[in-house]
Order: C-alpha cells, then structure tokens, then sequence
C-alpha cells in the first residue's frame, strides 16, 4: 500500500546538494508514475544511474494468439506447464490482453541478472515458495500466499530460497493500487475494508552497493527483453523516501466479507487495475441464512472476461479442477456451478478454498504456448463430464 515511507540516509530538502563523505554529489534520481504528477520516490545514488556500458536486444516478447477463436470456456492445467528457468525470463504466457497480461512460472533458479519491467507493473502471486525480493528500494522477504506489486520501472533481483517455487504473474499496463471505495478522500482506508494499512509488508532494510564492475539489467520494454550493462551495482542507493516502491500483501490477510445470503464477487476484490480488476476468494463462513445457497448462482460475463487460479484443490462451484488449474470464462457466455455442487453447497458451513480471480473489462486472447497444457473438454463439463476430451485430474 503506497504510504508515505523513508528507508537510509536523505536530505533534509529535495532538490539541494546533498554530499558523499569525499564531498562528491550523490545523484538525485526521481522515480514515480504520471510523469511528475503520480505517485513518486526520490533516491540517493552513489553512481549515476545512467552509466551504461552496452545495450544490446536480448530477445521478443511479444505473445503469439492461439488461432482458434471459437468462443468457449477454457480450462488450463499448470501442473502440465514447462518447468524450471528464471522467474522473470522463464515465463509462459497464458492470457493477455491491451491491458492485462496472465502469465506462469515455476522456477528452479534464482536470477544472475537484475530484471526492470518498463512496460507495465507486475503483480506476483507466490502460491508456493519464500525468499527475498533485492531491490533499490531495499530487501522485501516474500512467501507462500503473498502478492508482490512491483511498480513500473523498479529494478528488482529474486534470490529464492531452496523451495519449490510458483509464481502467477499480472502484467498491467496501468497503475496497480487499491480499490477506490475501499479509501476515504484522504487515501486512507476505511473501516469495513477487507484488509487496513497494517497489513501491507515495505521494504524494511537497505543495502547499499558501492560496487565497480559490469552489472547486466534486462529491462523489458517494446514487447522485447534488452540488455544494459551498467558500470556499477545499481542497488548503490544510501536512501530515498516518497510513495513509490515493491510492497507485499498476503492473501491470508484478506478479511473475507460474509452476509445472511450469498455475496457476489466485488466483495472479494483485492486490486484494481486499468481494465481489470483482482479478487482473492479466502477461507470463510457460509451465507448463515438458513436456506441460502452457498454456492455462485449462474451469470453472464457483461463486458468481462473472468478468470479464476485455482490456489488449493478445493473450490466449492467446481468439479474436474485441481490445484493450480486456470479457468477462463469469456464475456457473451453465462457460466454457473457446475451439476449437483449448487444443491451439494446448501447447508454447509464454510469453505477452505483458495484462489485468486481476475476479470478484464476487454477480451482476452489465449496465448498459443498455453494450448499445450490445456483441458479441451472443459466446455462439455456442465452436461458431460465424462463426456469426450474432458480430463479430471488424476490426483
């Protein structure tokens, strides 16, 4: 949550001369969004940030569609995703759109390298893994359950500890921040918010590199990866202050709001984005009223695509998903609970399940490399669902 935060050693005004021990000038560097007028840091380097040896173009981005554009529900399984690489190069795309980019991950090795996305926030979903995310702005230790929001333009380094790693990757083209209705007019936010201030985890510590050498970043940025060698570690800042920066929330800290009756998805909603928003659905009481049905009624996708990351195995409208299962349900078609789980949801008390939904305002397109993995029977399953090409999990 951008608050007003400060970590090391800063001026006592902006804009003034503030010196090294040598009586050098440290370098001023302004970062933010919305040109001058967003919200927005001020580091203190020791180097120059644009001391660059060499660039060179690494490699495309850019997502190539799956063809097919027959309108259906899809299902994708991530358990079948390709394995192991870089958590920030080693990516497979799976949905995107002009606004909003779904991407999956699981990686086996901590990067070499420093990563800046210059093209769009990220927000990062550990459904499994813990370590430290190494920034300018300091060291963010992440685990299971948390949502990294690194901001456009941030430099950042995974260093992962021994665990398994998942990572579900958002690409926004906009600013991620929270809902408005959740904020009064001051930018607090307000009691009845599923989640307050003390919730959100910022850079605590920081460390400065007053380091020579060759240090590669790969900023993303023209759907393409490019190459910058700097002259010295760019994790040289003695301190900063202001209300940009990575921060990290954690779905366990999500308050789920329950009524007598059941709650539609806007009550769940985590993020807003341009074009979208992220909603974390989170271990909860049932509806309370005796004969309320727990269970999501059937509703159309009204100028929306929603997508759902199935985090545990359980999820109380579903039957044929497994853990790490993407459903995508496209606007101009009505999707519900799936055969007898409406009935089956009628007097239980609460629900265990875990996953986190994103619904695009703009249609979305199937990145051709997520076909490999996905489930071409989904569809079928409301009528059929041992009917042909639909697949249930194994496990």
């Amino acid at each position: 949550m951008p608050i007003y935060h400060t970590l090391g050693t800063i001026p006592r005004k902006r804009h003034i001369a503030f010196r090294k021990p040598n009586g050098g000038l440290y370098a001023e560097q302004l970062m933010g969004n919305e040109g001058f007028t967003g919200p927005a840091s001020l580091l203190y380097h020791v180097y120059p940030p644009t001391t660059v040896l060499s660039v060179r173009r690494v490699a495309d981005t850019g997502y190539a569609p799956d063809p097919d554009r027959t309108l259906r529900h899809r299902h994708f399984r991530t358990a079948k995703a390709p394995k192991g690489g870089s958590p920030t190069v080693g990516r497979t795309p799976i949905l995107y759109n002009a606004d909003i980019a779904m991407s999956f991950v699981e990686p086996d090795q901590s990067d070499s390298h420093f990563y800046r996305n210059a093209q769009g926030d990220e927000v990062v979903y550990v459904s499994e893994g813990s370590g430290v995310l190494e920034t300018q702005f300091g060291d963010l230790p992440y685990r299971a359950g948390d949502y990294l929001v690194i901001h456009r333009g941030i430099l950042h380094r995974y260093h992962m500890s021994p665990t398994a790693h998942k990572l579900l990757v958002f690409e926004s083209r906009g600013y991620v921040r929270t809902p408005r209705r959740y904020r009064n007019e001051y930018g607090q936010l307000v009691e009845g918010a599923p989640y307050s201030e003390r919730d959100f985890r910022r850079p605590r510590e920081l460390k400065t590199h007053d380091e020579k050498g060759e240090f590669p970043v790969l900023v993303k940025q023209y759907d393409g990866l490019n190459e910058y060698v700097l002259d010295h570690h760019p994790c040289d800042v003695v301190g900063w202050d202001g209300h940009f920066y990575p921060w990290a929330f954690n779905i366990h800290d999500f308050e789920p709001i329950v009524g007598r009756v059941h709650q539609p998805p806007p009550v769940h909603q985590t993020f807003q984005g341009d074009g979208f928003v992220i909603c974390s659905f989170c271990p909860r009481p049932y509806d309370f009223d005796p004969e309320a049905v727990p269970a999501p009624y059937n509703h159309s996708n009204v100028d929306s695509d929603e997508v759902l990351y199935y985090a545990s195995s359980e999820f109380m409208s579903r039957k044929g998903i497994e853990y790490g299962s993407i459903t995508h349900h496209p606007d101009g078609i009505p999707h519900g609970p799936h055969p007898g789980r409406a009935e089956a949801s009628i007097g239980a008390k609460a629900t265990n399940e875990l996953a986190v939904m994103m619904d695009s305002f703009r249609p979305l397109r199937v990145a051709q490399l997520a076909i490999a993995f996905e489930d071409p029977g989904y569809f079928r399953s409301w009528v059929d669902p041992q009917g042909p090409g639909f697949n249930p999990p194994t496990s």
